[in-house]
């Protein structure tokens, strides 16, 4: 084999695991799992808290 035939066969390869990763990603059973993920940034805000006169 030559070095383009390698060549190929790792082009071809990463292609498979770009493929792959990508179905992961957009399939159904891990949707729930990423929308908690999304909401990380926002769990140590408080729900809503009257600023008082005295904390300004």
């Amino acid at each position: 084999m030559t070095q383009g035939d390698w060549m190929g066969i790792a082009t071809l390869l990463a292609f498979l695991a770009l493929c792959g990763i990508g179905v992961w990603t957009f399939s159904a059973s891990r949707k729930a799992r990423f929308e908690e993920a999304a909401q990380l940034p926002f769990a140590d805000e408080p729900e809503h808290s009257p600023q008082r006169e005295n904390d300004r």
